[in-house]
């Protein structure tokens, strides 16, 4: 098997190969993984290179009795350590999807008006930490909750390692607070599901259009905007055998939501099958279980206390608004730790 480095080595040579961009596709799907492998080998060469000068430097400060050039060396000690740190994290990503782009969708669930807007609240807290990665995310589908919030939104995630990172999210977040549309400002539970899943440029999985899928159109709506529109475009199909359920109203064109939408089926049927294989990522992932009490991955309290504590790691953050506001990073970078030590032993 090559190494990262003679994986990028080969990409950058078929890049380089008449005719390339014929299949664009194909040419899209490279581009991603010489992406994703640039933004591991890249920045490994560069931390060996600045390592080599540092050595360099200390055997000259050595010969000289040079105090000043130690001190320099120590300086940039503490941001090679983080540099290093990341990078053993991205090194942790080895999955086969963990490069893709995913498919993420946040789904309220037990306590009505209170659970949407949770799920809003968490929309808005993915965007803010999507924001800061530099991920991109095209919104496909919105519903939006009766009185407030929303009850559901499916978004299109691109970037590197977009997959590998927020499937760490993924599972049931709760949240304690004061009610702020209960009269008496009583203290309520919320919860919303996180779900992720890869998207597939080539997905090897057998599909009867016809018989085992239900399509059906409807009129896009929302708050409003360029996306509301005056035809049936909206798409949703509706696997009959398993009961998933995928929707996308993104685009103006019938034909293209439908695009969308069989691409995002097609994902979610590919990682239903490796469930059935992986009793824990089943138990996690279980689109019939109910999004309640018991199952949570994460819990964000607002009252009394201020702070957000993972399940999973023990992680721990006691400013609650750093997190809302999308400061997700130890969460994962924890949740990536556990996984690895997991499949170590």
């Amino acid at each position: 098997m090559p190494t990262k480095a003679q994986r990028l080595g080969e990409l950058t040579r078929k890049m380089g190969s008449p005719g390339f961009w014929e299949d664009r596709a194909a040419a899209e799907a490279v581009v991603d993984e010489l992406k994703a492998l640039k933004a591991v080998v890249e920045p490994m060469d560069a931390l060996n290179a600045q390592a080599e000068d540092m050595q360099v430097l200390l055997d000259l400060a050595e010969e000289e009795k040079d105090p000043s050039a130690v001190a320099e060396v120590a300086e940039s000690l503490p941001d090679m350590t983080k540099e290093l740190d990341r990078l053993e994290l991205m090194t942790l990503l080895s999955g086969p999807h963990d490069a893709a782009n995913c498919y993420f969708k946040i789904q309220a669930g037990a306590g009505g008006t209170e659970s949407c807007d949770w799920a809003e609240m968490l929309l808005r807290m993915y965007l803010r930490y999507f924001e800061r990665f530099g991920y991109k995310a095209e919104e496909l589908g919105r519903k939006d909750g009766e009185e407030a919030g929303i009850q559901s939104v499916d978004l299109l995630v691109r970037g590197t390692y977009a997959y590998g990172y927020l499937s760490c999210e993924a599972g049931i977040h709760r949240l304690i607070r004061l009610s702020p549309f209960d009269t008496g400002h009583r203290r309520h539970t919320s919860f919303a599901a996180v779900d992720v899943m890869a998207e597939q440029q080539e997905i090897q999985i057998e599909i009867d259009w016809t018989s085992d899928v239900r399509e059906d159109t409807y009129r896009a709506s929302g708050a409003g905007g360029q996306h509301v529109n005056k035809t049936d475009s909206a798409i949703r199909l509706t696997h009959r055998p398993t009961g998933i359920v995928v929707q996308c109203q993104n685009e103006r064109s019938q034909h293209k939501n439908r695009a969308v939408a069989r691409s995002m089926l097609a994902s979610r049927l590919l990682r239903h099958e490796e469930q059935q294989r992986d009793a824990e990522l089943a138990a996690l992932y279980d689109e019939k279980g109910e999004i309640a009490f018991g199952s949570q991955i994460r819990t964000y309290w607002l009252h009394p206390s201020q702070r957000v504590k993972d399940n999973r790691t023990s992680v721990e953050v006691t400013n609650a608004e750093q997190v809302l506001d999308g400061d997700l990073q130890p969460f994962i970078d924890a949740e990536l730790r556990r996984r690895a030590a997991h499949r170590s032993n």
